[in-house]
């Protein structure tokens, strides 16, 4: 017998469905009323001003006005708003400030504004709502929930309260999930990430857990360290977990280690939040890619990653788009930030409704030689490899090595395994062989003898962990980039490397 809640959760989701078909079925009308709303709004703050926004009539005047900034570009402007100062880059001051680690500018602050934060809420319910509506399950609502996630203390300064986005989020949750939610407000405040997870698995192993939440790397150490207290498998603690939510970064290098973890297979939704705005989530079970949040508050622009550093690379909307192309995301949005780079780059699997798969960071890229390897093809060569093996990898990445001992230059792949082959140099041939075959460059450059094949390098268990511990980046929305053009990684995991 259903819960009243369970049983309410149906003719909801069925609402919400509807109305999120209304704007994904006019997705170009739904992008342009987004478009203008956005500039009229902010037609009198100071970038506005300063961006002539009061001539913009259409697009194309927006494209001429306002260049494409990263967040060095627009940093300027960001602290004027951090100091206090009203009416900047949107009318008022923010509620929040999303404070994340930055590249080259140290910590980054990405605004969070009162007409903004409504989305990044609605969007992680929407997309248990579709699911509920999809599949007509809904009994996991009785059960415990864990969102696996940063500190929710926050401070203050100049007025704005600043955390991290998950911390923050926490403060939203709705009033009928509270008291399913786990863990306690006082475990999630708990700073080092190892302690942290160890006073999880003593709170949630006992409960009736059926939603767990978080990026799959750091659900993996609480599955692992819940394993070893108890002996048993996921599935068999939990019986009643059926769902697993995450996002920022691809599950399928994970997914047979998961399913091992776990006993049996369960549900999955992906989403795809940032600070800078909540842009997707998986509204379909048999579909790839996730739904490109259109009444969100964000306007979407897009730029051919294998243009973007051109001088002067072309700029399009959602209606010019096509499958399969690599794509640099710009957005501009309900919180101040105007045709903003946000480092990730997304192929559309599908234009009937929109949807994405992220594909990688536009930073993130192998081109030593000219190859042009993007995360996508990295993971999608370890899958097409692994599958139908008993091979299981915990976590890898990889990067150039332009001056070895001897022979060709390669690419070098750090893998830590959880069942490793038993013949590494058969993996490495078949990684290479997918690699080849989707990347006309790299095959050119095997074919040329510019490069040798790749060579795989064993790193220690928990070697990728004790890394991201290394340089204080262990748990919370931390992870491990897939590949990167340099070896700064490379060189930090040298004394995680199994011996040869």
């Amino acid at each position: 017998m259903p819960s009243i809640k369970a049983a309410l959760a149906k003719p909801f989701a069925k609402r919400i469905y509807k109305k999120v078909q209304k704007w994904a079925n006019n997705p170009i009308q739904t992008q342009d009323k987004v478009f203008k709303d956005l500039i009229s709004q902010a037609t009198s703050t100071t970038f506005g001003i300063d961006h002539d926004f009061i001539s913009i009539n259409n697009y194309q005047d927006f494209v001429k006005r306002v260049p494409i900034r990263d967040y060095e570009d627009l940093k300027p402007y960001v602290d004027k708003v951090v100091a206090g100062q009203e009416n900047i880059l949107w009318p008022g001051k923010p509620l929040y400030f999303a404070k994340t680690s930055g590249t080259t500018s140290g910590a980054k602050y990405i605004p969070l504004t009162k007409d903004s934060m409504p989305n990044h809420v609605n969007a992680a319910r929407n997309a248990i709502l579709l699911y509920i509506h999809e599949t007509g399950n809904a009994k996991f609502v009785d059960g415990k929930m864990i969102f696996l996630q940063g500190s929710p203390i926050l401070k203050e300064q100049n007025g704005i309260q600043l955390g991290r986005l998950s911390g923050i989020v926490a403060h939203f949750v709705p009033k009928y999930l509270q008291k399913n939610r786990m863990p306690s407000w006082e475990t999630n405040c708990i700073e080092d990430w190892e302690t942290k997870v160890e006073a999880i698995v003593e709170e949630t192993v006992n409960q009736d857990m059926s939603i767990i939440s978080g990026i799959p790397s750091w659900v993996q150490m609480y599955f692992e360290k819940l394993q070893q207290k108890t002996g048993e498998k996921v599935g068999d603690i939990f019986k009643n977990f059926n769902l697993f939510i995450f996002g920022g970064v691809n599950y399928e290098p994970y997914r047979a280690k998961f399913e091992n973890l776990i006993g049996r297979k369960v549900d999955s939704i992906e989403l795809y939040p940032a600070s800078e705005g909540f842009f997707g989530f998986q509204d379909k079970q048999d579909q790839k890619g996730m739904l490109l949040q259109l009444d969100s508050g964000m306007f979407y622009e897009f730029v051919k990653a294998d243009q973007f550093f051109d001088e002067n690379p072309k700029r399009i909307t959602l209606k010019d788009v096509k499958v399969g192309v690599n794509y640099v995301m710009i957005i501009s949005t309900n919180a101040g930030l105007w045709a903003y780079n946000i480092g990730d780059t997304v192929m559309f699997t599908d234009t009937k409704p929109y949807r994405v798969i992220v594909s990688g960071r536009i930073k993130h890229f192998i081109s030593a030689f000219g190859e042009h390897v993007i995360g996508k093809e990295v993971e999608q060569a370890m899958k097409e490899a692994t599958e139908g093996t008993n091979i299981s990898i915990n976590e890898f990445t990889v990067a150039p090595q332009i001056n070895p001992e001897s022979g060709l230059p390669y690419h070098e792949w750090f893998i830590e395994f959880e069942n490793e082959p038993e013949d590494i140099s058969a993996l490495a041939k078949k990684i290479d062989a997918s690699l080849q075959k989707q990347n006309s460059y790299y095959l050119d450059l095997i074919e040329g003898k510019v490069l040798q094949p790749l060579k795989i390098s064993k790193v220690n268990k928990n070697g990728f962990q004790n890394y991201m511990k290394s340089i204080g980046k262990l748990g919370g929305q931390n992870k491990i980039p897939r590949l990167a053009n340099d070896r700064k990684i490379a060189d930090a995991l040298k004394p995680h490397i199994l011996a040869k």
